[in-house]
């Protein structure tokens, strides 16, 4: 069943009681990064494997996401600045126990490349943050792959 969390801003990603950040340096200039986070929604399935399906809703505004497993998210873009950040909120999902999410992309030059850095930041139920905190590790993973088969996709000739 889904659900409609908490609207909360940008500031929630230094403030929420789960904060995971992960961070990797790839190859990709911060410029071309950030398209294909921001600009290129349905690429997404092309180079996160977790995510099934992928599309900007509301002229570019939100996102309407889907995980293999069933999971779904609405979510509203709260930043794109290119080349820097992107971030968004999710509005409603039906993943059990959440209360408020929200994700952030910080891209910074690292030589000819960019240092990706991903905040995963979430408030939810006692249940809910336990097991974001178990998942730590397999959420670094999924980052780590992820970052990877895009910096592939956006540096191949």
């Amino acid at each position: 069943m889904a659900r409609r969390l908490r609207p909360v801003g940008l500031d929630f990603v230094e403030t929420a009681p789960v904060r995971l950040v992960f961070a990797r340096e790839i190859s990709a200039a911060p410029d071309v990064v950030f398209r294909a986070l921001a600009e290129d929604v349905p690429g997404w399935t092309a180079w996160f494997s977790a995510v099934t399906l992928a599309r900007p809703i509301g002229g570019g505004a939100g996102r309407e996401i889907r995980l293999k497993g069933g999971t779904r998210f609405v979510e509203t873009v709260l930043a794109a600045e290119l080349p820097e950040v992107y971030a968004y909120r999710v509005d409603v999902t039906n993943a059990p126990g959440a209360r408020a999410m929200v994700e952030e992309w910080r891209l910074a030059p690292a030589g000819t490349g960019t240092r990706v850095q991903w905040t995963f930041a979430a408030d939810g139920t006692a249940p809910f943050r336990f097991v974001l905190n178990r998942a730590r590790p397999g959420l670094g993973r999924a980052f780590r792959d992820a970052v990877t088969s895009l910096d592939r996709r956006l540096t191949r000739p």
